[in-house]
Order: structure tokens, then sequence, then C-alpha cells
């Protein structure tokens, strides 16, 4: 199940490696995404710091990993391709994989209701 961040980020666990990318909201108030600066994999990443940043012909957004970890995987489609984010922002657009994740960091996230709420008020 995806939690989501006030800052339009999700995440979705899976043992301890967690998936993380932008809301379809998200990717909807940017535009169309031109690049992404993706991290290095085994960079550490701590809740709430940049991990990475999307450059769209709007503007350039930084992205904030929700929970800590180490980057097991980055999704390296977007090198060629960084328009599968507008595509399928919370599918094959996700952005990277954090391994060392601790379930209990998903505390305090939203789930889909609360996000899509939030986003309407």
């Amino acid at each position: 199940m995806k939690k989501y961040t006030q800052s339009h980020e999700w995440v979705e666990l899976a043992g301890t490696r967690a998936t993380i990318g932008i809301s379809n909201h998200a990717q909807e108030e940017l535009g169309d995404v031109v690049y992404v600066d993706l991290p290095e994999v085994g960079k550490k990443a701590k809740k709430g710091q940049v991990i990475c940043s999307i450059e769209s012909v709007k503007a350039a957004s930084d992205i904030y990993t929700p929970v800590d970890g180490e980057v097991a995987e980055i999704n390296t489609l977007l090198d060629s391709s960084p328009e599968t984010i507008n595509q399928d922002a919370e599918g094959e657009g996700w952005i990277i994989r954090l391994e060392g994740v601790q379930s209990e960091q998903l505390e305090g996230l939203m789930d889909q209701d609360a996000y899509l709420k939030m986003i309407q008020e």
C-alpha cells in the first residue's frame, strides 16, 4: 500500500525495500518532465532530505525521501525517457528504491484517501 507525504512523494514498502516516486498530482503540477537527476546507488538517504531533483518545462523541483535507507536501485529508464513520470508517475515512473527501511518510518504518512483530501483543500 502506498503512503504519501505532504511534499507529494509516495513510498511503497516491500519487506525492507521501499520504492519511491512522486504522485500523479505532483507530475501534473510540474508539467512535462525533461530531466531527472538521479542519485548514485549506495547513497545514504535520510528522511526529509533531498534525494534527487526533477526538471520540467515549468520548473525544477527537489524530491525528498520519506524514509531512511540506502539507494539500492535507480530507475534508469528515466535517463532516456524522463516523460515516463508524466505517463505513469505512480507505476513505471518510480524514481528510486531504498534498502534497509523500517516499517515504523511510514507512521505519520498519509494513505491515499488522506492525500487526495489534502490536495483538494
